[in-house]
């Protein structure tokens, strides 16, 4: 019979940062213990199971079934006492605890500045950012790994909370060079001649382009796929064609007249950004203040961001 409950909390820490980190060498590195320590808390944890919790190909370790099984409840048992800990926080009237944050990269161009003020309001609370792919973020929230995910294209399914927290313009933008940059109420077929850099598949720019092809008779002449935003915006500078980008990720290169937004017909198109968390899942304290932060005050520092023709200002 499984004797679960003489499981140390130590050991289920340093399984839970083995299975994030694939890697003994890195969650040795994480917790600052030695690699033959882990090795020794693993032997104990598997022997209190009674069976294997992973395997070992290489220096990679993959989970089984039952490892998956206790990485679930690791977590769940770490979450709670977050909780308790800030709940005491806040009864005490002082918000105190840690914050895990995943954003899509678009994101870094304003959550950073929402945290900063975030962070001076609550002093108590440690954030931790993770800007990544949206592939990436999907992961992390089906795992469950973070508090809050940040996405500009919201995730499906029934199990998700998806709150629309801003508005995200979606612009054409090109060199100041550019033979329409001066031009008004660009018809869209206008570019049809223009090479256009896209981002990879299946990140949140890419889903947008492609829904919009789909609903329009516009075609564009891909000349590249880059992986970010920044390499986009200097093959554009570059002039190595037009592209797509919130206009969040274009406000620096927009005010030093690096780029520039062509106005074409029925742009901006107004995507949304969104906070995600997996329903089931209460929020804890921590959590929940930045997520009422977001809604109202951290809403209004991020349009103050933007040039006052897409809401600056406001």
């Amino acid at each position: 019979m499984i004797k679960i409950r003489n499981a140390t909390f130590r050991q289920l820490q340093v399984f839970e940062a083995i299975a994030r980190n694939g890697s003994f060498t890195e969650a040795a590195a994480e917790l600052h213990l030695t690699q033959p320590t882990l090795s020794m808390q693993m032997k104990k944890l598997t022997s209190i199971v009674g069976m294997a919790l992973y395997t070992q190909v290489g220096k990679k370790i993959y989970l089984t079934d039952v490892g998956e099984e206790l990485l679930k409840t690791s977590r769940g048992v770490f979450s709670s006492l977050d909780d308790f800990q800030m709940t005491v926080s806040d009864i005490k009237g002082i918000k105190k605890g840690n914050l895990r944050i995943s954003g899509v990269t678009t994101a870094e161009y304003f959550v950073p500045r929402i945290l900063g003020s975030f962070c001076q309001k609550y002093p108590g609370i440690n954030v931790a950012l993770e800007v990544t792919n949206r592939q990436r973020v999907l992961e992390r929230l089906e795992d469950n790994m973070d508090d809050i995910y940040i996405v500009g294209q919201a995730p499906t399914g029934d199990n998700i909370h998806r709150i629309p927290f801003l508005d995200n313009p979606l612009v054409f933008f090109a060199p100041p060079t550019h033979p329409l940059a001066n031009e008004k109420n660009i018809p869209i077929e206008a570019l049809a001649n223009d090479n256009f850099i896209m981002r990879e598949v299946g990140c949140g720019t890419y889903l947008s382009m492609d829904r919009l092809a789909k609903n329009s008779d516009f075609s564009i002449k891909s000349s590249m796929a880059l992986g970010s935003n920044e390499a986009i915006k200097q093959a554009v500078i570059g002039g190595l064609g037009i592209s797509l980008l919130s206009v969040y990720a274009l406000v620096h290169e927009i005010s030093t007249g690096e780029l520039i937004v062509l106005d074409v017909e029925g742009f901006p198109v107004e995507d949304r950004w969104f906070l995600c968390y997996p329903k089931g899942q209460k929020l804890s304290v921590v959590a929940q203040a930045f997520h009422e932060y977001m809604l109202t005050e951290g809403r209004h520092l991020t349009l103050m961001s933007l040039p006052n023709k897409w809401g600056g200002g406001a």
